[in-house]
C-alpha cells in the first residue's frame, strides 16, 4: 500500500532522481510507503481489509521538508515527510490489524525515498541537492498494489473516507 504523488509532484522527483541515481530510478515512481509486504492469507482478505481502512480514514496533506538519511544503517537518502506523517503512522497501524504482513526489518517511518544503495558522492550529491525541497499534497487516496508478472502493479486505487476520488 503506496501513496502516490500528484503527477506534476511525481514528474519533478522522478527528474531528481534520475539525475542522482541514473534512468534505473523510473523503475519506482515516486511514493509513499504504507505497508511493505503481503497478505498473511487470501488476497480477497487482505483487498476487503485495506478497501475498509481507506474508507474510514480521512484525506490529508503531506508536507515534504528537505531530506535525512538512514544511514549508516541502510543507505538511503529521503525527503522528510514533515506535516502528514502522524496520519500515515495512523494508516499503518491500522492496515496491520488486517491479514497484512509488514516486510522490513525497520520500524516504519514515513518517506519518499530520493536515493537508495547508491555509491557515496551520489548519495552526497542527493542528501544536498535536496536538502532545500518543499512540496504540500493533498492525499486522497492510497493504492493497493501486487506483485504480479515480476513487478508491481496497481490492483485499485482506494478513495479515503469522502474524497469522492
Amino acid at each position: 500500500m503506496i501513496i502516490s504523488l500528484p503527477p506534476a509532484l511525481a514528474k519533478q522527483l522522478s527528474d531528481s532522481r534520475a539525475e542522482y541515481a541514473g534512468p534505473s530510478s523510473a523503475v519506482v515512481p515516486p511514493h509513499i510507503t504504507l505497508v511493505s509486504g503481503r497478505a498473511t492469507d487470501d488476497w480477497a482478505d487482505a483487498a476487503a481489509h485495506v478497501r475498509k481502512v481507506a474508507a474510514a480514514a480521512e484525506p490529508f496533506r503531506i508536507s515534504l521538508r528537505g531530506t535525512g538519511t538512514f544511514e549508516p544503517v541502510s543507505p538511503v537518502v529521503f525527503l522528510n515527510v514533515d506535516g502528514g506523517a502522524q496520519d500515515c503512522a495512523r494508516l499503518h497501524g491500522e492496515l496491520l490489524q488486517g491479514p497484512l504482513e509488514h516486510l522490513l526489518e525497520f520500524d516504519f517511518h514515513p518517506h519518499l525515498t530520493i536515493a537508495h544503495d547508491l555509491d557515496e558522492a551520489a548519495m552526497a550529491r542527493a542528501k544536498a541537492g535536496m536538502a532545500d525541497f518543499v512540496a504540500d499534497f493533498e492525499v486522497t487516496s492510497i493504492g493497493l498494489y501486487d506483485y504480479l508478472g515480476g513487478g508491481w502493479a496497481l490492483r485499485e486505487e482506494l478513495a479515503l473516507g469522502g474524497s469522492g476520488r
